[in-house]
């Protein structure tokens, strides 16, 4: 596909997810980012006339100056808010209504926020186009971009890395948008958090349901304990492996894991979210990338990145190591984001070069949503859609996943709903006393028709409805 036809593609669009960009528009990015610090000064008066409204309503240095160096490097304008407190949302405004007044006063909406979804929901109101900075513990995709782009300078490829991320997995969402990303470009992604801070179910499933290849628990894995590296959390393998290896996925993890990693992308302990689950603590054994550790087998040649700030999981003394690539890693920033801006204002110059490789065919799996009301509600208390304000006019949204037994899935933070009980929408057609509810995981459940399905959080909710429980299933064995 023509270079100047991908760019046109990304004009007018919002990136609230990693997943609102296909690989090869992801990578039209990078390409961009490229000529951007190739030569800096011929962006200059690209985005003239353009207003970026910054909205940042949780701490930030790296992300939001990085923006805001952007725009101005690139000839617009900025205005910002910073404080909640200092906004009509402590009024009580809603999220919708503020979108479509900032959308009246700037061309794009950078935000972050500390709902998850929240983004999500900026971005279908607003009227221009939104950039998600950082929504709650979700995700954090132009992180992801930063990432990419500095593992791709690096190792000048981004297809096969094998990378081991490390610390908080469970609120890091930096980690959450690149182990996605990474995943479409076929990496093998080795999980090593701090002590109950493993990556959320959520995260590990869509890995499984929408990007292939098989997440292996550590527990199948051999258990070396070197030097406190080990055991891994989990290991994920991309369907790249020989024919004999994707039907062992236990021996194709233990080999990828063998071989060692080209990459640490650590993390700190995300304590503001650890003090809103009422735990201020520092967890036990939380792994520290320090020099000793960079000489253990395996991680003799990995390069260091670290989304920034760090605390105490990455020692200092590494500073000086060439393969540390955090404080570059943090400046590349600047171009990656002046080539989004452009690119989505419909400024780049002609001409970008946008690589192309065997994985740039990704799209998004596509799974249906979810029309029907069951009283069902993401079990996410920090979901855009379970805030008060945001209630009086969002609906509950999901995707259907459709496995054994089916899921829901979240539509703005991607948490998923453990589904307790099924029927038929046709039951509505009949008396009451011939609805049933039946088992998800019954040979009943994959009977229905998946456009209606109804699905049911408790079995409480099923018979509130009117639904009784069906005929008792054989149980084969």
């Amino acid at each position: 596909m023509n270079a100047d036809v991908i760019a046109a593609g990304i004009t007018g669009r919002s990136l609230a997810s990693i997943d609102d960009f296909s690989n090869v528009e992801l990578s039209c990015v990078l390409s961009g980012a490229a000529d951007v610090g190739a030569g800096m000064e011929r962006y200059g008066d690209v985005c003239r006339g353009k207003i970026m409204a910054s909205l940042f309503f949780e701490p930030s240095t790296r992300t939001r100056l990085s923006f805001e160096t952007a725009m101005l490097r690139l000839g617009g304008q900025v205005v910002s808010a910073v404080d909640i407190g200092a906004t009509s949302l402590a009024k009580g405004e809603t999220l919708a209504d503020m979108a479509r007044v900032v959308g009246g006063y700037a061309d794009i909406i950078v935000m972050r926020h500390p709902w998850e979804g929240a983004a999500r929901v900026v971005s279908e109101h607003a009227g221009v186009p939104v950039i998600n900075a950082g929504d709650g513990g979700h995700e954090h995709p132009t992180q992801t971009l930063c990432d990419l782009y500095t593992l791709k300078k690096d190792q000048g490829h981004l297809e096969g890395i094998r990378i081991a991320l490390w610390g908080d997995l469970k609120y890091g969402r930096t980690v959450h948008s690149l182990t996605w990303a990474l995943a479409r470009f076929g990496a093998t992604v080795v999980f090593r958090p701090g002590a109950g801070l493993a990556a959320p179910q959520y995260v590990l499933s869509k890995l499984a349901t929408d990007y292939g290849g098989e997440v292996v628990s550590g527990e199948h894995l051999r258990r070396d304990e070197v030097e406190g590296v080990l055991p891994v959390d989990a290991i994920y393998v991309t369907p790249h492996s020989p024919h004999q290896l994707a039907m062992l996925p236990h021996m194709s993890a233990q080999m990828e894991l063998d071989r060692g990693v080209d990459a640490l992308y650590v993390t700190r302990v995300q304590k503001e979210r650890l003090r809103a689950e009422g735990d201020d603590g520092q967890p036990l054994k939380y792994p520290i990338v320090n020099r000793r550790l960079l000489k253990t087998p395996g991680f003799e040649r990995s390069v260091v990145l670290h989304p920034l700030p760090r605390v105490d999981e990455l020692a200092r003394e590494i500073d000086s190591d060439p393969r540390s690539l955090y404080f570059a890693q943090a400046h590349q920033g600047v171009p990656v984001r002046m080539a989004l801006i452009a690119l989505i204002l419909g400024r780049m110059p002609a001409g970008i070069s946008c690589s192309e490789s065997p994985s740039d065919d990704w799209v998004p799996t596509a799974h249906m949503e979810y029309m029907h009301d069951t009283g069902v509600q993401c079990p996410n208390e920090r979901c855009v859609a379970n805030q008060p304000t945001e209630r009086r006019y969002l609906r509950q949204r999901f995707k259907l996943i459709d496995s054994t037994p089916p899921r829901l899935r979240c539509m703005y933070c991607d948490h998923e709903v453990e589904v307790m009980a099924v029927a038929t929408s046709e039951a509505y057609d009949e008396p009451t006393s011939r609805r049933k509810y039946h088992s998800p995981t019954s040979r009943w459940a994959n009977a229905i028709r998946r456009d209606n399905l109804l699905v049911f959080s408790s079995i409480q909710d099923a018979e509130s409805r009117g639904f009784k429980p069906g005929a008792k299933e054989k149980v084969s064995g």
